[in-house]
């Protein structure tokens, strides 16, 4: 499962790329992108990376769409699972 997940990841780091050059970073198609990222990057374990990714997001949809948008709130939510799974990692580690 790593292995597809890794081809996830750089499946959708081409997109991103392919978008942001194309649409523009803050284009509401881009931004999806991002978030994809975000969600291969936290199914791999890399939590931190997941959290920054969707921090960016959330940013920018909160400027480009406005902090009511359902674009805007997804990230919010998709933020907010990313910082619970980085709150059960930290209870996980040994004292």
């Amino acid at each position: 499962e790593l292995g597809r997940l890794e081809q996830a990841e750089a499946e959708n780091r081409a997109v991103l790329q392919a978008r942001t050059r194309v649409l523009g970073a803050d284009h509401p198609s881009t931004l999806a992108s991002r978030s994809n990222l975000a969600a291969v990057l936290r199914e791999l374990g890399r939590l931190e990376q997941a959290e920054a990714e969707n921090r960016a997001v959330l940013q920018a949809c909160t400027r480009v769409l406005g902090a009511d948008h359902p674009d805007t709130l997804t990230s919010r939510s998709n933020l907010a699972a990313v910082l619970d799974a980085l709150t059960e990692n930290d209870s996980e580690l040994p004292d």
